[in-house]
């Protein structure tokens, strides 16, 4: 049986993996620990909740020198919840082990994170934006760096971050180490990845786009009854822990008020148009079970790794479908089993198509009553054939209707000097 020690981590490292209740490596964490801890590049993919974290964590914390000076690892995320969530996986094992770590992200006081950075910290944890500036501010030292890391570059991309990647990285180091993680892995991340990379050990132990642990279900509906379905579900399937994701800001506003006042349950919001407080105060209550429903923006997607959640609702099809991977990720974490409704109308019939080729699934459709549509296929199209009709075949098409003349064509490759027909004589 293959343990954390196996790997070539130091023994305070599982010891302090055992006080937090981890003792087996998950299949991301085998393969992926091994070839980091040699200092070799990674391109790893794995499912949402596989331990992907860890899986880069805590070769960088093996590596780390701690009577040297100057930042030694670098960590960027796509946002500020993905940046926090990293940042508390981080913190246990730094206390015990003497390093310090600063994560710097956006709706916090430049003032706070100057005074933290001037310690020089072993590892800095933040999203593009906010390190770039305070790059340009000649606050951040990055030459010292031996390792980045890339968390959700994907997502990264699509924000429009590959600049400000790109210039962070080129503060860092030449001789440096690489490591890319992410459920999902699109060109143009690998494309990014490699400019920097030198033979990068590709691990890929995703070969289903969504975690099998997650039942999926459609639910046809209309806008006029969706959100009456949505209610009928939370009441009927009674959630412990429950996330809603909506398309936009207003949407989730909107849906979270209409919840609260239709039901008994605690709901709550969290979306881009709240302050960074106010969102770390409502995932700091989602944590601890306060909240049972909480209604989000695509901003809940990644990086929100809370134990329970039992039951995600889409309310619409996400129009970027590598959210679809991320959000249903929410549950079924760790081996445990759960569940994800998405609602879907007639007019996201395309749509719906193009989301089950990009996660090489057929989801199982249900009406409003919750009686499984069966998609009739439709039957294939008998070719009548026609005498004298050309069909390219061995057999020929006077002999498959029954004709018994001679075939003359057989017999002149039999007999080269045998007649060729009528005409000439």
């Amino acid at each position: 049986m293959d343990t954390f020690f196996s790997l070539g981590l130091s023994r305070a490292i599982t010891d302090c993996l055992a006080r937090e209740g981890i003792t087996t490596p998950t299949r991301i964490q085998l393969k992926a620990i091994p070839a980091a801890l040699k200092g070799a590049d990674v391109i790893g993919r794995s499912q949402t909740g596989t331990g992907k974290t860890l899986a880069y964590l805590l070769p960088l914390i093996h590596r780390i020198r701690p009577d040297d000076g100057g930042v030694q690892a670098l960590i960027m995320t796509p946002t500020h919840e993905l940046a926090r969530q990293v940042f508390d996986v981080l913190r246990p094992f730094a206390e015990a082990l003497g390093l310090d770590a600063v994560d710097v992200i956006g709706g916090r006081t430049i003032e706070n994170q100057l005074r933290k950075l001037k310690r020089s910290p072993h590892f800095i944890i933040g999203t593009p934006g906010r390190l770039l500036d305070h790059i340009r501010r000649r606050a951040v030292d990055l030459t010292t760096v031996r390792t980045v890391v890339l968390d959700e570059a994907d997502q990264m991309l699509a924000a429009g971050f590959r600049e400000d990647i790109e210039a962070i990285i080129d503060e860092t180091p030449k001789k440096r180490q690489v490591l890319l993680f992410s459920a999902t892995m699109p060109d143009a991340a690998v494309r990014l990845a490699r400019k920097y990379m030198k033979s990068p050990a590709v691990i890929d132990t995703a070969p289903k786009v969504t975690a099998s642990t997650v039942e999926q279900r459609i639910y046809m509906t209309t806008e006029d009854h969706k959100f009456k379905l949505l209610l009928r579900h939370l009441k009927e399937m009674n959630p412990y822990m429950a996330l809603v994701f909506c398309n936009t800001r207003e949407e989730a506003h909107q849906i979270a008020d209409r919840l609260a006042e239709a039901t008994d349950l605690v709901v709550d919001e969290l979306h881009g148009d709240m302050s960074q407080g106010q969102r770390n105060q409502v995932i700091r209550n989602f944590e601890k079970a306060r909240i049972q429903v909480l209604v989000a923006s695509d901003i809940a997607a990644r990086g929100l790794d809370v134990e329970g959640v039992t039951h995600v609702f889409n309310y619409g099809i996400p129009r970027n479908l590598e959210y679809y991977v991320h959000r249903i990720g929410r549950t079924g974490r760790a081996g445990t089993k759960g569940l994800s409704i998405t609602y879907a109308t007639p007019e996201d019939g395309l749509l719906l198509r193009r989301l089950e080729r990009s996660i090489e699934e057929t989801l199982t459709r249900y009406n409003e009553k919750g009686e499984i549509l069966r998609v009739r296929q439709a039957k294939p199209k008998r070719r009548v054939v026609t005498p004298g009709m050309y069909k390219p075949t061995k057999k020929k098409e006077h002999k498959a209707l029954g004709h018994n003349g001679r075939n003359m064509r057989q017999r002149r490759k039999k007999d080269p000097s045998a007649p060729r027909g009528r005409r000439g004589r």
